[in-house]
């Protein structure tokens, strides 16, 4: 489908309807930190931009990214990137998945 320049895509909520935000603080869990982190270190070390991440985010399908958590998208987006611009492999990301779905349950996020 063609957009134009008025059409927005299904990321640009701003401005519509949407019900109040709820603003709360709360405990960032280790794997969103280790995220925050990777990000930090990949942008600072110029192996993609923020302008890729945000690329990446607003260009998963409407189901994904609404599905995703903020930093689901950041992960799916920073892998992409990462792939894109040869740091890894794809065969490199699901080797290492598929040992992340071998370990326990409560120790499948804790292990670098």
């Amino acid at each position: 489908m063609w957009r134009t320049r008025t059409m927005r895509s299904h990321h640009d909520m701003g401005g519509l309807p949407a019900g109040p935000v709820e603003a709360s603080e709360h405990d960032y869990q280790l794997w969103e930190k280790r995220v925050d982190a990777l990000m930090v270190l990949c942008s600072s070390k110029k192996m993609f931009t923020v302008d890729e991440l945000r690329k990446g985010i607003e260009s998963l399908p409407p189901d994904a990214y609404d599905r995703m958590s903020y930093y689901e998208r950041w992960i799916s987006s920073i892998t992409s990137a990462l792939i894109h611009r040869g740091v890894i492999s794809i065969d490199e990301v699901r080797a290492k998945l598929a040992d992340i779905e071998k370990r326990p349950p409560e120790t499948a996020g804790e292990k670098a």
